[in-house]
């Protein structure tokens, strides 16, 4: 551990998952090598990752063939091989889920993107999907858009774990929280147990830098706004998350929520996603260096993984530059930056490239099927 910055995080109270899944990964022993040698706590999939999973190999060939001559259609084909490679890696993942006593060993799986904006679909194809993967360490993605609220309050209250993915903004983090937390006082008024329900919050920090450079940098120009701006340039992201972890802190740590924790409750951690740095005059490491914390978790591609073994430094961050972190968002609206709009549009445009490449991957399968 001592030489392996990766696996000290652990004593920072840092979770690492990889942004990644494949079927080579888990069979071949690679997984099992990142989870014993790097100290792997979890695996997170999305749409795309499966598109080019499926799609870019021959890997998974047979199976589609072999299916679509048993008539199976391009839906099922698709989910029989995504749920096969959940189920296998949380199979991996079983020993850390039991030596953390449920807090690590996750693997994710997202519903139908294009369900995004559909409240009842959500919640229909969630719990289809947490019954098919039949695994108490399993997540099950459900975008934080306004009609993901009231499904993610359901499917707590029902007692089916939801990793909260494309989640942008402190407002709609606020709204998020409190559908978990309904759902587990619906869940607890009805004498259910709540101990092994699980959540996590996945705050995506690359894009808004992404998005918002562009933009801060036209006040650059010179005039009684460019040095406010070329202070924010770069650090809306991580001043977000910082105060994301604040509301955390204070959100859990209320009455509310402690009658809920003697009855076993857990808080929903905060998850940083998006964490490889596109903008690259930028460290490729600085969304894991600069929010590090405990209680948190850190999902992260496979290239920022080896980068971080390589020239990682872990300590202690997340919580430095709290009074700069509150700055930078109070200055935004002096360079014309609406941080509430730009979450939005985020993600909108967070469930269209979700949505392209689970297209183009019922496209490739369908392809595959008759080649």
């Amino acid at each position: 551990m001592k030489d392996n910055p990766l696996k000290k995080l652990e004593t920072f109270g840092q979770s690492i998952w990889l942004d990644y899944i494949r079927r080579d990964l888990i069979s071949g022993g690679e997984l099992q090598r990142l989870i014993d040698d790097d100290g792997l706590r979890g695996i997170t999939s999305n749409p795309a990752i499966f598109e080019k999973a499926i799609a870019e190999s021959d890997l998974y060939d047979d199976d589609i063939k072999e299916m679509a001559a048993k008539k199976k259609n391009v839906k099922e084909i698709y989910e029989a091989l995504s749920q096969r490679d959940v189920q296998n890696a949380a199979d991996k993942f079983k020993p850390v889920y039991e030596k953390t006593n449920g807090c690590d060993g996750y693997v994710s799986l997202e519903v139908n993107p294009h369900l995004a904006h559909d409240t009842q679909g959500t919640i229909e194809e969630a719990r289809r999907l947490w019954a098919a993967l039949d695994r108490p360490n399993v997540f099950i993605k459900v975008p934080a858009t306004t009609e993901g609220l009231p499904a993610i309050r359901q499917l707590i209250g029902e007692g089916i774990n939801v990793n909260v993915t494309l989640l942008f903004g402190l407002s709609r983090y606020a709204q998020v929280v409190q559908a978990y937390i309904d759902g587990l006082q619906a869940r607890a008024c009805v004498d259910k147990p709540i101990n092994s329900v699980v959540s996590v919050a996945s705050f995506f920090l690359s894009r808004i830098d992404t998005l918002l450079d562009p933009q801060i940098e036209k006040s650059f120009a010179p005039g009684g706004k460019a040095q406010i701006a070329k202070k924010v340039h770069g650090q809306v992201a991580i001043a977000s998350a910082k105060l994301a972890y604040q509301a955390y802190k204070d959100i859990f740590a209320k009455a509310e929520f402690k009658k809920l924790i003697a009855k076993g409750a857990r808080a929903q951690r905060l998850l940083w996603a998006s964490t490889s740095t596109k903008n690259p005059t930028y460290s490729d490491i600085r969304y894991i260096e600069e929010l590090i914390g405990p209680d948190t978790v850190n999902t992260v591609p496979r290239e920022t993984i080896d980068a971080y073994l390589d020239h990682g430094k872990p300590r202690l961050s997340l919580e430095d530059n709290i009074a700069e972190a509150n700055r930078i968002m109070a200055q935004l609206p002096e360079i014309k930056i609406d941080i509430n709009k730009v979450a939005q549009q985020l993600e909108d445009e967070g469930v269209k490239k979700f949505n392209e490449p689970f297209d183009k991957l019922m496209a490739a399968i369908t392809k595959k099927s008759v080649d």
